[in-house]
C-alpha cells in the first residue's frame, strides 16, 4: 500500500509543477513585451477637488458617521460598542484568559481612539455641508 501512495504523491506533484510551470508562461510572456502605453486619464492630475461629489454624497457619509457614533456610544448590549467591548475584556480578565485579555484589551484601545476620529469627522461634515448649501444659493 505505501508504493501506491508514493505514486499517487509524485502524480499530483508533477500535475502541480505542469500547473505552476503553465501559469508562469503567460507572466514571462508579460514580462518580456513592451509596457503598454499609460491611459491619458491615469496620467493626468485631477482638475478640481471634487466637490460636486462630496456634496451629493454628504447625506449619507453623515447618516454613516452618526451610526457609527451612535455604536460606539452604546450600551453592553450594542453590538461593536466600547461598553460592550470592556464588558467582555473584564470578563476574559476574571476568567483568566490571559491571551484573549491581551487581544481584545488592544482591540478596546483602537475602538475608544475611533470616537474621537469620528466625532471630529462628524464636525468636519457639518462646515462641508453648510459650504454646500451656501454654494447651491449662488
Amino acid at each position: 500500500m505505501l508504493p501506491i501512495r508514493r505514486t499517487t504523491a509524485a502524480a499530483i506533484g508533477a500535475v502541480a509543477l505542469a500547473g505552476a510551470l503553465i501559469s508562469a508562461a503567460p507572466a514571462q510572456a508579460e514580462s518580456a513585451s513592451p509596457a503598454p502605453a499609460a491611459s491619458k486619464a491615469a496620467k493626468s492630475a485631477p482638475k478640481g477637488d471634487g466637490a460636486k461629489a462630496i456634496c451629493r454624497r454628504l447625506p449619507k457619509a453623515q447618516t454613516r458617521v452618526d451610526t457609527a457614533i451612535d455604536r460606539l456610544k452604546g450600551d453592553p448590549t450594542v453590538l461593536g460598542s466600547v461598553a460592550r467591548l470592556e464588558q467582555r475584556v473584564a470578563n476574559a480578565q476574571s476568567a483568566g484568559h490571559t491571551q484573549v485579555h491581551a487581544y481584545l484589551n488592544d482591540r478596546l484601545t483602537f475602538r475608544k481612539s475611533l470616537l474621537p476620529t469620528l466625532q471630529k469627522r462628524q464636525e468636519d461634515l457639518k462646515a462641508v455641508s453648510a459650504w454646500c448649501s451656501a454654494q447651491d444659493s449662488k
